[in-house]
């Protein structure tokens, strides 16, 4: 069992929740955990640079002069690569760079990077995170009271535009709902927060993130 520490927004510890490990797979999978993020970055790569190649010029395709008896090399259309304003050689072409892994990897990943988050004692619980109105300034002092000003994930069970909006100008802070949570946005912040429902629902339902009220209704 993982003791997770439990906060109030004044950065005073209040309790602990405990977390089973084996809820979130048990061990930590470094392969996985590579290709998630491999997959997430390489995602997020348009692939669109690109050089014209001949084909790709505007300008007519008619051959410029006679093969022989000008006395002049002989010389195909304006489209060539040996004449100024020509196509590219070997032209540089768009590339599809997206990649893709099985939903029940994914959710393993994403288990993985938690769960080495919380063995590095790197998870807290914030109970309660109430906003009352969306201020950045009440909210980054919370983080910092916390630890967690140089870079945090903020995970809430719902919706909340009181906590979006407070957090979405910090930097290096990211405020999700816990459904959408990923590998990759875990392991690249050093703090992960959660609301205290937020982290009920991941040990209720480990694979999918959601409360089974949610699935129900979907």
């Amino acid at each position: 069992m993982i003791n997770v520490p439990v906060y109030n927004m004044s950065g005073e510890q209040t309790g602990s929740m405990q977390v089973d490990e084996n809820t979130l797979g048990g061990k930590v999978r470094l392969d996985l955990l590579k290709q998630a993020v491999v997959m997430w970055q390489s995602n997020q790569r348009q692939g669109s640079a690109r050089t014209k190649n001949r084909a790709r010029v505007q300008g007519s395709t008619r051959k410029l002069f006679r093969q022989k008896g000008t006395g002049n090399a002989r010389m195909g259309n304006v489209r060539t690569c040996v004449r100024r304003g020509g196509g590219v050689a070997f032209a540089k072409l768009a590339r599809h760079l997206r990649r893709d892994m099985p939903r029940k990897m994914r959710q393993l990943a994403r288990n993985s990077a938690l769960l080495a988050k919380m063995r590095a004692g790197n998870v807290l619980v914030v109970d309660p995170l109430e906003v009352a109105e969306p201020k950045t300034k009440p909210f980054h002092q919370m983080l910092k009271k916390l630890g967690a000003d140089r870079g945090c994930v903020v995970a809430t069970e719902s919706p909340n535009a009181m906590i979006f909006k407070s957090g979405r100008n910090i930097p290096k802070t990211e405020v999700r709902q816990v459904h959408e949570l990923n590998a990759y946005e875990i392991l690249r912040r050093q703090k992960v927060i959660f609301t205290r429902k937020a982290l009920e629902v991941v040990v209720a339902s480990p694979k999918a993130y959601k409360a089974v009220a949610v699935e129900a209704g979907a």
